[in-house]
Formats: C-alpha cells, sequence, structure tokens
C-alpha cells in the first residue's frame, strides 16, 4: 500500500517528464545514492572493494555504454572490449606523455580515442546490419589486440605489450586506496547514468529507438540513419573507452592487451541481455549477476559440499561454478527474455495495483 501515486499531482509538463514521477522512486534512488557515498566506505572492507564494488561499478559503465548501442539502436556490437582497449591505452599515453595531465581530462581523451575508433568501425552500419555487423564489430576486436600487441608506440615502447597505471592523483591528493579509488569510480558512474537517462529521453534517443524498432520506417519519416547509427557508435564508444579508463587504471592497475580480449566482450553483450536491452537499470542487473554472482557461488559451493560430508576441490568448485552460471542465465533468459530489469518493472506494477489483480 505504501507503493502509490496517489495524491501526487503534476501541474506541468516538466514535472510529468522527470525522469523518477514517482516521489517514492526519488527517494529510493537517492537514499541508495547516499549510501553508496556515505555506508559503503564506512562498511566495506579491503577484499569487497577490490573483489566485488571497484569491478561492478566499472563493468555497469562498461554495459551502459554498450546498451545505449545495442540496446537503444538495434546496433549489435561484439567489439565492446575493444573500445574499452582503445580508452585505456589512449588515457595511458596521454597521462604518460603529457607532464601534469590530470587524470580525469586524461581519462576523457582516452573516451575521445574511443569515440573516433568506433565511429570508424561503426561504418559498416550503415550497409550491413544483424549478424554481418556483429562480425564488423568483432573485426574491430581482432585489430585492437593486433594494433596493441605489436605496435610498441601505444605501450612506450615496452616489449611485451603491457602498461602499468602511473600513481593516481585528483587535485594533488592521491587517490590510491581503497576507498578513494570506489568513490571516484562511483562519481564517473553516476554522472555518466544520469546524462545516458536525459540523453535517451531526449530527441537523439528517440531516433535510436526509432532505428532499432524499424529502421526503414524511421528513414521515411526523416529520422537520418547515418547520423543516429554514427552518433550511437560514438557515445556508446565514448562511455565505453571511459569505462576502459577506469578498468585498467582503478582495477588492474597493469594490463596487457589480453586484457582486454573477445572473452570480455561477449560478458559484456552477456550483462545486457541479462539485465535488459533497452533498460539503464539493466545495466546494472547486468553488471550484478556477471560480478556478484560467481563470486558468491565460489563461497556457497565449498559450504554446501561440507553439509553434505564430503570436501570439494578447487578444480571441482570451478567447474560447478561455471556449469550452474550458465544453466541460470538459460534459466533467466526463458524466463523472462527481456532481461532482469522486466522483472523488476513488472514487479513495481504489481505493486502499484495491489492488492487488486488488474
Amino acid at each position: 500500500m505504501f507503493y502509490r501515486e496517489n495524491g501526487q499531482f503534476k501541474t506541468s509538463y516538466r514535472a510529468d517528464q522527470q525522469i523518477f514521477p514517482i516521489s517514492q522512486d526519488r527517494m529510493a534512488v537517492l537514499a541508495i545514492v547516499a549510501f553508496a557515498f556515505i555506508g559503503v566506505p564506512l562498511l566495506a572492507s579491503e577484499y569487497l572493494f577490490n573483489a566485488i564494488l571497484i569491478p561492478f561499478l566499472v563493468m555497469s559503465l562498461a554495459a551502459l555504454g554498450l546498451n545505449l548501442l545495442s540496446g537503444y539502436c538495434g546496433q549489435i556490437s561484439l567489439g565492446g572490449a575493444a573500445f574499452m582497449a582503445v580508452g585505456a591505452y589512449g588515457a595511458y599515453n596521454f597521462i604518460m606523455r603529457v607532464p601534469g595531465m590530470p587524470l580525469p581530462l586524461a581519462l576523457l581523451l582516452g573516451g575521445v580515442c574511443a569515440t573516433v575508433f568506433g565511429v570508424f568501425f561503426g561504418l559498416p552500419s550503415l550497409r550491413v546490419r544483424g549478424l554481418y555487423l556483429a562480425v564488423a564489430t568483432l573485426a574491430a576486436q581482432f585489430f585492437a589486440d593486433w594494433v596493441f600487441l605489436r605496435i610498441k608506440w601505444f605501450t612506450l615502447d615496452n616489449a611485451s605489450g603491457s602498461a602499468a597505471a602511473p600513481h593516481l592523483e585528483l587535485l594533488g591528493q592521491s587517490i590510491q586506496g581503497d576507498v578513494p579509488r570506489y568513490l571516484f569510480c562511483l562519481t564517473v558512474l553516476v554522472i555518466l547514468a544520469l546524462l545516458s537517462k536525459n540523453l535517451v529521453r531526449s530527441a537523439i534517443g528517440r531516433e535510436w529507438m526509432a532505428m532499432r524498432d524499424m529502421d526503414v520506417a524511421a528513414a521515411v519519416i526523416g529520422i537520418r540513419p547515418m547520423y543516429a547509427k554514427l552518433s550511437a557508435f560514438a557515445v556508446s564508444s565514448f562511455v565505453l573507452g571511459i569505462a576502459g579508463g577506469l578498468w585498467g587504471f582503478f582495477y588492474l592497475g597493469a594490463w596487457e592487451p589480453a586484457a582486454f580480449s573477445l572473452d570480455l566482450s561477449l560478458k559484456l553483450l552477456f550483462m545486457v541481455i541479462i539485465g535488459g536491452l533497452g533498460s539503464i537499470m539493466g545495466s546494472f542487473f547486468g553488471a550484478a549477476f556477471i560480478v556478484v554472482l560467481p563470486i558468491a557461488l565460489n563461497q556457497f559451493l565449498p559450504w554446501v559440499a561440507s553439509l553434505f560430508g564430503f570436501m570439494i576441490t578447487t578444480t571441482a568448485a570451478s567447474h560447478t561454478e561455471l556449469m550452474i552460471f550458465g544453466v541460470l542465465i538459460c534459466w533467466f533468459l526463458i524466463v523472462e527474455p527481456h532481461g532482469l530489469a522486466r522483472l523488476w518493472s513488472t514487479g513495481k506494477q504489481k505493486m502499484r495495483v495491489w492488492p487488486f489483480p488488474h
């Protein structure tokens, strides 16, 4: 009974078009964000920061970037990790080659590099779509792997192709600790998620969704396919590039091209599909499913085995974890092919009309 909008009257179009038109939603989101900024740094341990929270924040941002392209514009991409790699190596080169380069500016410039790279490999979307476009973006993945492994200039002539993040500073203050790194990633995620939410509600977002639903009909009513598709690739690649910089600088610390392999691209695609295509909230759900669930299974399986009086080896636990993980992915796709975000939306709708069934 508490989830109602009774008495919440809208007296202007601006009030009716708020991101969260129901006051309970606004208060819940503000409470979650406030707890993330204030409560989590006070309660979380070092393991929680490094194993769960920071990877979750960065993967949520990466899934958000891919969702703008695949979920809202309908352009299938298998090169998400390649765009992340361009952003990571771009930020690394800017901060290492330019003396006094601020960290936020280096990350933004890395995102710009990923934007140029994404627009270039988004050009085939003007002629092909579906699986053919997926293969074209897959070419971006292999091209990025080859470039950063073979061209030593991008890694400051490092023979192994690896890069190590420098000492992280912001406004002259060190942010090497767990809490500062977490707060920095959280701030970037909140800002870009808010901007993305407003972007998909704008005219360009409606153009993307029109291209996703039926590109021929969108072109008939005056939407320019080239502008809509390439702008989706540009924005998506920019967000993925910043996520790649955060992944390299704040989580890995040191990385090589294999850190941004095809496996990571597939994980990003799974996050978007499981979380919900065309949903900002679905990006967070998908990242939580992919990042948190394997760790939870790894801790849960030995405990279950001990209840039945036998020990499970590390290898068996790892294989069982992968099997259960795959079965859960299939189960979620069968039960709700529109992702966890649809389940969340359905649950909220049922709460709004409870106890009435209609």
